[in-house]
C-alpha cells in the first residue's frame, strides 16, 4: 500500500511515518503543502493522509483541488481542527475519514484498514461474480477456470471500475487516477484497453457512455 503523508510537525511525522513502515506500507512524507502536490501529481497513491494547517497549501485546498481533478484516492485528514464546521467542510470537499489530534496510532491503524475494506485495497482477491475472479498482485482474471494475465495499466482499470460499480466513469477521471500527467494516454490507447477487458470479460460487464466514458456493472 502507497501512502502520502502531508505532516509538517517533524517529530509527529517521524512517528507516523515509522509505525505505517512497521506494517509493510510504502510512505512518502511531506512537511508542506506544494511539496505535497508536486508528489501528488507525480505518482500514484492509495491513500492519503493529510493535515490541515500546513505551509503554502493547506490540506482542505491540496484534496479540493485533487476532486476537481477527478481524483478520487482516499483521504484521511489528520488535524487539529475540532469545530464541527471544519469536520463539515473536510467531508464536502470529498475526504474519507477524519481523525482529530491527539490520537492514538492504532486508531490511525483502524482508520487505514476500514479504507482498505471499503476501497478493496491490498486486497488480492475481487470477485467480480461467481464464475469470474481478479488477482490485483498477480493481474490475473479468471473467468470460468480460464487464466488471463493482464497488462499494468488494463490491470489498473479494471480495478478502478470494479471499486466504482454503477457508476458512470469519466474518460478524464480514469486517466488521472491510473496516470501521472507525464504519461498522459490518447482518447485511442484507453479505448484499446476497454476493448481488451471486454474481449476476456464480455462486453456486458463494461459499458460505454457515448461521450461521456465508462461504468462496471455490478451483478
Amino acid at each position: 500500500m502507497n501512502i502520502l503523508l502531508l505532516e509538517d510537525d517533524l517529530i509527529l511525522n517521524e512517528i507516523i511515518t515509522e509505525y505505517l513502515e512497521l506494517k509493510d506500507y510504502t510512505v512518502t512524507s511531506t512537511y508542506d503543502g506544494e511539496d505535497a502536490l508536486i508528489n501528488l501529481f507525480s505518482n500514484i497513491y492509495d491513500l492519503l493522509l493529510l493535515d490541515v494547517n500546513v505551509p503554502n497549501i493547506n490540506g482542505f485546498e491540496i484534496l479540493q483541488r485533487l476532486r476537481q481533478e477527478g481524483i478520487t484516492t482516499p483521504s484521511i485528514f489528520i488535524t487539529s481542527l475540532n469545530q464541527i464546521d471544519d469536520l463539515k467542510k473536510g467531508f464536502e470537499i470529498g475526504c474519507n475519514d477524519y481523525i482529530k489530534k491527539p490520537f492514538e496510532l492504532e486508531e490511525l491503524g483502524l482508520r487505514i484498514d476500514n479504507i482498505k475494506k471499503l476501497f478493496n485495497i491490498d486486497t488480492n482477491i475481487i470477485k467480480i461474480d461467481e464464475n469470474i475472479e481478479f488477482n490485483t498482485q498477480d493481474l490475473i482474471l479468471k473467468n470460468d477456470g480460464i487464466i488471463h494475465h493482464l497488462p499494468q495499466k488494463e490491470a489498473k482499470i479494471l480495478a478502478y471500475l470494479v471499486n466504482h460499480p454503477n457508476k458512470i466513469i469519466s474518460h478524464e477521471e480514469l486517466i488521472s487516477n491510473i496516470w501521472t500527467y507525464e504519461e498522459t494516454p490518447s482518447s485511442s490507447t484507453l479505448r484499446t484497453y476497454i476493448k481488451n477487458l471486454r474481449k476476456i470479460l464480455a462486453d456486458e460487464y463494461i459499458q460505454t457512455k457515448k461521450g461521456v466514458g465508462y461504468s462496471f456493472n455490478k451483478k
